[in-house]
């Protein structure tokens, strides 16, 4: 597919993310990502993101279209190179995706960049990269929800935003326990009361072991009603506001919040 040549106030907010003295690459690192993407460094001298810039705007032009400069973000971003800066890795994607989004495309998660619809404006950019994930960091949201579902809320789909965010769940048990199992199974194998594989308290009072099974409820009625219902009923009959997602994903963030601080004991029967 050819890609249109990036208009230039695009192509130097790209450039300005990649070459942040905070968040970006070092001029060094720039300098090899150029080499390895086979892209000329025509004026090295200057400062990082005017380099990069007159490099990505020199080979778009050369090419005719700007397939390299897609390339290059994408070889930039690659996931591993962020193996123990996951935070650093979120900030640069965001920021991409700010000026991607004005020319309909989005970076994921795993350094792949899609088409969506085209942003018209900084205060629509403004909405769909920061407005509900700064909703959800006031509301202090878990970061596994946001992990499963962080696209989905860039792209304001919240009907599958809930649906991978319940997905957290249920992985989040099977990564605490070993288990295989999904649904309900797995949530009462988990945390039942007799041999409990993970247990939120020490169970010795009545009141405690009410407690335990209070939390299976609440964990199987999300599953019941968000993530069953999700992944069955078309979007269009089952419309997801932003503020019901918004009360939906802290529900998903209290449970995880709980499993934060479960005894793993290792029983099984």
């Amino acid at each position: 597919m050819i890609i249109q040549k990036i208009e230039n106030g695009v192509l130097e907010a790209i450039c300005k993310v990649i070459g942040d003295t905070t968040t970006g690459f070092t001029g060094s690192e720039i300098d090899t990502l150029l080499i390895q993407a086979g892209i000329n460094n025509p004026d090295p001298s200057l400062t990082k993101w005017k380099k990069l810039f007159n490099a990505l705007y020199a080979q778009q032009e050369k090419d005719g279209c700007g397939n390299r400069v897609i390339d290059f973000i994408k070889k930039s971003m690659t996931p591993s190179k962020f193996i123990n800066s996951h935070e650093r890795f979120e900030a640069l994607r965001e920021g991409l995706n700010q000026a991607l989004l004005f020319i309909g495309y989005e970076l994921k998660d795993d350094a792949q960049i899609i088409i969506v619809e085209k942003a018209k404006t900084l205060s629509e950019v403004e909405r769909r990269t920061q407005k509900l994930k700064s909703d959800l960091q006031l509301r202090s949201v878990h970061p596994q929800v946001l992990r499963f579902c962080r696209d989905e809320l860039l792209q304001e789909n919240y009907f599958h935003a809930v649906f991978e965010a319940t997905k957290s769940i249920a992985e989040r048990i099977r990564e605490l326990t070993g288990l295989t199992d999904d649904g309900g199974g797995l949530i009462e194998t988990a945390f039942k009361i007799e041999y409990p594989m993970l247990m939120i308290n020490k169970l010795q009072t009545e009141t405690e072991k009410s407690e335990q099974k209070g939390l299976v409820n609440f964990i199987k009625g999300i599953l019941g009603m968000f993530r069953n219902t999700t992944a069955h009923a078309p979007k269009i009959k089952w419309e997801i506001s932003e503020k019901d997602a918004l009360e939906i994903l802290s529900a998903i963030s209290l449970v995880h919040r709980k499993l934060d601080n479960v005894t793993v004991t290792g029983l099984r029967n």
